[in-house]
C-alpha cells in the first residue's frame, strides 16, 4: 500500500507551495486540495508563463497526474470556471481531459456567503480580521452549522428549493446587518458557472484516494494558506477558517492517520504575512519595503502588499511540531542577495522572559523578537541550478537552519520558474 505525502505551508501562507508541487508531482499519481478555498493563490511559473490557481491543484500540468479538489475545500463554480477558461487558453482543458475530479462532500460557496464575508468585515470596521473576502469563513460557518450545500447536493431533485432555503436565511441576516447587495446578477452568473462545473468528475472522494493508496499509487495532499492561519493553532482570531496542518489532510481526504509518509513543510528565507494579525519580526521601516519589492511580495488573490520581515525561528518550531515535518523547502533564497547582514530571530522576549516558542497570547502580549545577525549574501542566485553553485554563506545560512530546526532542508528555491528548483 502506499502512502500520503503532505506538502504545506510553515508560516503565515504565500510560501511558494504550488510551484513545489508542479516541480515534485510527476512522483504521484494524484495530487489533492484537502482545505481551503479560492483565498489560497498558487503561483506556478514555466516556459516564460505565469498561472495562478486558487481552487483547482497544483499538479494539473502534469498530464498523467488525477488532481482532486477534496472533501475539506470549499468551491466557488464561478471561481472554478475562470481557471478551467485560463487553463483552456494555456492550452490544457481538464473538461476533455478528464484528470479533474471534485469530492460530492466539498461544500459550496453561494453568492450570498460573499456578501456575508464583507458584511462581518464592515461590522467590525477597525478590528476586522483582513478577510479575502471571498466568501470562505460564512461557508465554513454553515458547514460546522449542519445547512451548508455540498457539490454532491447539485445532482439532487430538490437542489434549487435547497438553494433557496439557504439563500433566504443569508438575505434575513445580511438585512440585519444593513447591507446593501444586489444579488441578481451574480447569482446568474454563479449558476452559469454551475454548469461548467457539472462537466468535471464528481467522486466519492475519501474512497478514490484510499483506492489509489491500496493500488500502490502515491498521493500528494496540497495544503493551502499556511500553519500559522490554522484555525486552531494559528495566531486567533487573525487565522483562516480551516486546519491547514497535516492532521486537516486527513480530515480534507478522508485518509488515515498512518497513510501519511513524508511532510514537505515550505517556508521563505524570511517572513510575510497578509492582512491583520500579530506579525513580531515585521519590519515596518525602508528595509521590509525593500524585501516586499525585491520579493514581488503581494497577494496572488487578492492582491494586497505583503508584510514582510526576517525569518521566526520560534513560529518555524512550532509549524515543524505541529505537521511532523519530515523535510524542508526553503524559497525566495534569491532574494535576500545583497544584504550585507540578514537577521533570524531565535528567541521572544515575553514580559521580561527569554522564550523560544510561540505563546499562546501572541495576538495580545508584548512580545519582541531576539535576533542573531547572520552574514548575507552578494551573488544573483536565480541562475543557480546545482547545490554546488551556491555561495559559502548560502550554505552556512541552510546549515544554521538545519542545525536550530532540526530538519534537512531538501530543496531551496531561488527563483519563481519551476527550472530554479536546487536539490540539496
Amino acid at each position: 500500500m502506499a502512502g500520503v505525502d503532505v506538502l504545506l505551508g510553515l508560516q503565515w501562507g504565500d510560501e511558494g507551495k504550488g510551484k513545489i508541487v508542479d516541480v515534485i508531482c510527476p512522483n504521484y499519481k494524484m495530487v489533492a486540495r484537502f482545505q481551503g478555498g479560492p483565498n489560497a493563490g498558487h503561483t506556478l511559473e514555466f516556459n516564460g508563463q505565469k498561472h495562478v490557481l486558487n481552487t483547482i491543484p497544483s499538479g494539473i500540468f502534469n498530464k498523467n497526474t488525477v488532481n482532486l479538489i477534496g472533501n475539506g475545500v470549499v468551491i466557488d463554480p464561478v471561481v472554478v470556471k475562470r481557471e478551467i477558461t485560463n487553463l483552456i487558453a494555456a492550452g490544457n482543458n481538464p473538461l476533455e481531459t478528464g484528470m479533474l475530479w471534485v469530492g460530492k462532500k466539498a461544500h459550496l460557496i453561494l453568492p450570498t456567503h460573499k456578501f456575508l464575508d464583507a458584511a462581518s468585515e464592515q461590522l467590525m470596521g477597525d478590528n476586522k480580521i483582513g478577510s479575502t473576502l471571498r466568501g470562505i469563513s460564512p461557508t465554513y460557518q454553515d458547514k460546522i452549522g449542519r445547512r451548508g450545500l455540498r457539490v454532491g447536493d447539485i445532482l439532487s431533485k430538490n437542489f434549487k428549493e435547497k438553494y433557496q432555503k439557504l439563500v433566504d436565511r443569508h438575505t434575513l441576516l445580511l438585512r440585519q446587518m444593513n447591507f446593501e447587495f444586489d444579488l441578481a446578477p451574480v447569482e446568474a452568473e454563479w449558476f452559469e458557472a454551475l454548469e461548467m462545473l457539472k462537466q468535471l468528475k464528481f467522486v466519492d472522494s475519501e474512497h478514490e484516494v484510499n483506492n489509489f493508496l491500496k493500488a500502490g499509487k502515491k498521493v500528494l495532499a496540497e495544503g493551502a494558506q499556511g500553519t500559522l492561519l490554522d484555525i486552531d493553532f494559528g495566531s486567533y482570531p487573525f487565522v483562516t477558517s480551516s486546519n491547514t496542518t497535516t492532521a486537516g489532510a486527513c480530515t480534507g481526504l478522508g485518509v488515515a492517520p498512518n497513510t501519511i509518509d513524508k511532510v514537505f513543510g515550505i517556508f521563505k528565507a524570511y517572513c510575510t504575512r497578509v492582512g491583520s494579525g500579530p506579525f513580531p519580526t515585521e519590519l515596518l521601516g525602508e528595509l521590509g519595503e525593500k524585501i516586499r519589492v525585491l520579493g514581488g511580495e503581494k497577494g496572488a488573490t487578492t492582491g494586497r502588499p505583503r508584510r514582510c520581515g526576517w525569518i521566526d525561528l520560534p513560529a518555524l518550531k512550532y509549524a515543524i511540531m505541529l505537521n511532523g515535518v519530515t523535510d524542508l523547502i526553503m524559497t525566495k533564497g534569491d532574494v535576500l542577495s545583497g544584504f550585507d547582514t540578514i537577521m533570524a530571530c531565535t528567541h521572544y522576549m515575553v514580559d521580561g522572559e527569554k522564550i523560544d516558542y510561540m505563546p499562546h497570547d501572541l495576538c495580545e502580549g508584548d512580545v519582541k523578537p531576539v535576533y542573531k545577525e547572520i552574514k548575507g549574501w552578494q551573488a544573483d542566485l536565480t541562475g543557480m541550478r546545482k547545490k554546488e553553485d551556491l555561495p559559502e554563506t548560502v550554505m552556512d545560512y541552510v546549515e544554521f537552519l538545519e542545525k536550530e530546526l532540526n530538519v534537512r532542508i531538501s530543496w531551496v528555491s531561488v527563483g519563481p520558474d519551476r527550472e530554479q528548483t536546487i536539490t540539496m
